[in-house]
């Protein structure tokens, strides 16, 4: 029965998802066949061999940040691209990175136990026995510190966990917390535990969420075994990535640099990650309340909370030393319009070997290099100028990728068409978010692509999966918030920007540790790079539609409906708000509280909560009603037809900016874009209307109705632009 409904299912997506083969977005009806053909002759040319030759090499040695073969990975890729045609260079930024020089955890009371904080060389992977050269598990930007104090458990250590802690009267002041990893971007755990006086923080991969509860622990399986330990940085993104010391400019050799104990994205307190090995004996130790059950993991114990008797000693010093960064930027110019710039990135750098995370990535972008520049020397060059980068220093906080943008600002937002950005990749299913007002573009690129494991186009397997989970069958792109090298195109500089990826069907326990290997990626993730090649063919026909089309393929109706559904949501947060509210309030008033409904527990006589005040939200529902006639009308012209392309494509290209203020958002002046952001407290995860979201989430109404005026004048100077387009002829 399950086939029938699922075959029902790809038919009703053949037919509803299939877009004309005789039209593509921003192109004439004649040039259609020439693109497609362009886009047939470019599939014929990729090789999963290339990607994996590559991959074998790029990730045959550690190369983070500042290493010999890091530097050897950005040479070989010059090289690459000047013999497919490109002019490619080394643009390098020395940036703040601390290397570890003392690592220290131990359990001092009741019992003692030291962590022995290493991973262990597995049999049948030799990449994982390099001794000395493999970096040691840490998270990068934690402060140096030296402190001893009793252990709490904080579950994910995200907002939630500690609203749940003051329930139970449990204070993490003066104490040192330990958080599992998951729930959130590892860098909140520190930046919370830290505002809520703790004095030290460890992380740990639970064996619930990606060791032997999820599957097989590697070698045998692809998950984390009890020795892996996630590295990872902690910077405080949320304020601005990039190199610490040079917020908002390029960390040039010359560049004003700030003193480091005044830079604000370094942590407060120290935090080290373990692995569940080393956890452990820790979590046994700890004795208290027992933890709720969604707090508790896999490990063989009972979970308690604490405070105490667990007592744990901490201490760690870096090395903190400028480091060189070196970006890869291959160039390729345009016939026609050489002064618009599609730019396609990757990160090159990785905590250990990196195979997924980014070599996966990586290799892809350089195979659909190759078959653009091969066939530009068969005369089919781009009409727009493609850049291609392969970024440094993303793992400690998105820094080579956000120091050339930043040094590069004006022309990059003179001149730039949109960003394209991958990261890792994996077998699956299609994954792309970004500016709405690619996402019409992008669904006809996953048209025309096939999985190639069931013979459909990507977006039939995508819809199909949609619906099986109660969507329509349409899925969109989702929004972007963090964590990759997207975040200064779009965020910072208001570049239209993508991110897109496969996945779903390659899950594991290897990110960020010693068994990211060529060995273990082979083995569980892509096994013959087959959706490497779906990456490239993906990627590349967005680039190489970005680049030839007669009109730039920006389309504002779903751009709409989807901000449109932002502020919908933003509505029912305040409704849901205030009923909450009222709700509490008035089951006080009528005392109808149990004194004895947990009496494990003392009692506290419940308070009133402030009353949740009406938010004038009527600005942006005005500004997103005048913006709906616009759009329709928009969508109404046949904008191929125009006469006054140049003006037209620089108003398309140059439509993102208009969504950013100058200012920026409160407390983080770096994020500019009103309709994406990360969260304050989420770190990677989005946060859409993110100035009026946040302050209401914070429940700050004076700022909510401050950050509701600036949308509201960023919505209507957005369609003032869109306008402007209207009056072109």
């Amino acid at each position: 029965m399950k086939i029938k409904i699922v075959l029902g299912l790809l038919l009703i997506l053949q037919s509803s998802l299939t877009f004309s083969q005789s039209s593509i977005i921003g192109f004439e009806a004649h040039q259609v066949a020439q693109q497609k053909n362009l886009e047939a002759e470019f599939d014929k040319m990729l090789s999963a061999d290339n990607l994996d030759q590559w991959m074998k090499f790029m990730s045959a040695e550690p190369h983070y940040l500042g290493t010999a073969y890091g530097r050897k990975n950005a040479e070989w890729m010059v090289k690459q691209f000047k013999s497919w045609g490109y002019e490619a260079k080394i643009e390098t930024y020395q940036v703040l990175f601390p290397y570890p020089k003392v690592r220290l955890l131990e359990l001092i009371a009741p019992e003692k136990y030291k962590a022995k904080l290493t991973a262990v060389p597995v049999a049948g992977d030799a990449y994982t026995d390099q001794g000395d050269a493999l970096l040691p598990s840490y998270n990068a930007f934690s402060t140096d510190g030296d402190v001893t104090a009793e252990l709490v458990f904080v579950n994910y250590g995200i907002p939630a966990d500690y609203e749940e802690l003051e329930k139970r009267g449990i204070d993490v002041k003066g104490k040192i917390v330990i958080a599992k990893y998951y729930g959130s971007w590892r860098g909140i755990k520190p930046k919370l535990a830290a505002e809520k006086g703790a004095i030290g923080c460890i992380i740990y991969s639970d064996p619930k969420d990606d060791g032997f509860y999820a599957g097989d622990v590697y070698p045998k399986g692809a998950f984390k075994n009890a020795t892996g330990v996630q590295r990872g940085s902690v910077m405080d993104m949320p304020l601005y990535p990039g190199d610490v010391l040079t917020p908002g400019y390029g960390a040039t050799k010359n560049a004003k640099r700030l003193d480091r104990k005044d830079a604000p994205t370094i942590t407060k307190i120290p935090v080290l990650p373990i692995s569940y090995e080393d956890a452990l004996p820790l979590l046994a130790a700890l004795e208290g309340q027992v933890a709720p059950p969604s707090w508790r993991g896999a490990l063989p114990i009972t979970y308690h909370i604490g405070p105490g008797p667990a007592k744990v000693h901490l201490k760690l010093t870096f090395d903190w030393q400028l480091k060189p960064a070196h970006n890869v930027i291959a160039k390729l110019k345009g016939t026609d319009f050489p002064d618009q710039w599609v730019i396609r990135g990757n990160h090159h750098d990785a905590w250990v070997h990196g195979a997924a995370d980014p070599v996966s990535g990586m290799v892809a972008l350089l195979e659909e290099a190759r078959a653009v520049g091969m066939l530009a020397k068969a005369g089919k060059k781009p009409k727009r100028t493609l850049i291609y980068c392969a970024w440094d220093a993303e793992e400690p906080g998105l820094i080579g990728s956000t120091e050339w943008v930043e040094d590069h600002l004006e022309e990059l937002q003179q001149k730039t068409v949109a960003y394209i950005n991958t990261d890792g990749n994996g077998r699956g299913f299609l994954g792309a978010g970004g500016s709405h007002s690619l996402e019409a573009m992008v669904k006809e690129v996953a048209t025309d692509v096939m999985d190639p494991q069931k013979g459909v186009s990507v977006a039939e397997r995508l819809g199909a999966r949609d619906l099986l989970n109660g969507g329509d069958g349409n899925p969109g792109l989702y929004a972007l918030g963090s964590g990759s090298d997207y975040t200064p195109f779009i965020q910072h500089a208001g570049i239209a920007a993508l991110n897109i990826g496969f996945g779903g069907e390659n899950s594991g326990g290897e990110y960020h540790t010693i068994y990211d290997t060529y060995a273990h990626y082979k083995r569980f993730k892509d096994p013959d790079l087959a959706y490497g090649i779906a990456l490239a063919k993906t990627a590349g026909r967005i680039v190489l539609r970005l680049a030839n089309a007669e009109v730039l393929p920006f389309e504002f109706g779903a751009w709409h409906t989807t901000v449109q559904g932002y502020l919908t949501e933003i509505n029912a947060l305040t409704t849901n708000m205030r009923e909450a509210v009222e709700q509490h309030n008035a089951f006080i008033d009528k005392k109808v509280f149990s004194l004895t409904a947990d009496p494990t527990q003392p009692f506290k006589q419940p308070v009133k909560k402030a009353i949740v005040p009406y938010v004038d939200f009527s600005p942006l529902h005005n500004a997103l009603a005048n913006l709906k006639v616009t759009v329709e009308a928009l969508g109404e012209k046949s904008l191929v037809s125009l006469t006054s392309k140049e003006t037209l494509n620089d108003k398309l290209m140059h439509a993102e900016q208009v969504l950013t203020f100058a200012s920026g958002l409160p407390r983080r002046g770096w994020y500019r874009h009103q309709i994406y952001a990360p969260g304050f407290y989420t770190g990677y995860g989005v946060k859409t209307l993110p100035g009026v979201r946040e302050a209401i989430e914070q429940e700050n109404w004076e700022e909510c109705q401050s950050q509701v005026t600036i949308l509201a004048t960023t919505l209507q100077k957005f369609d003032a632009h869109l306008q402007s387009i209207l009056v072109l002829n």
